[in-house]
């Protein structure tokens, strides 16, 4: 005779059915995509220092220019 249902033992620890679950879990990326990550963050880095140090320059140019007058 047959079983119908098959006994779960929840205490049972298996490598290999550990290894299953753990190599369906890896998670893999393109170095590509990361490299384009990071140039695109520089870029926009560089873009804002450039706006900040252009607003700076403006703000004591157009106050020493009132200050003069």
């Amino acid at each position: 005779m047959k079983k119908g249902q098959r006994e779960i033992n929840l205490f049972e620890v298996s490598p290999t059915k550990n290894k299953n679950t753990v190599s369906d879990k890896v998670k893999t990326t393109d170095v590509n995509i990361l490299l384009n990550r990071v140039r695109h963050s520089k870029k926009t880095e560089f873009k804002k220092k450039i706006i900040f140090s252009s607003l700076l320059i403006l703000t004591i140019s157009l106050v020493g220019f009132f200050f003069v007058i």
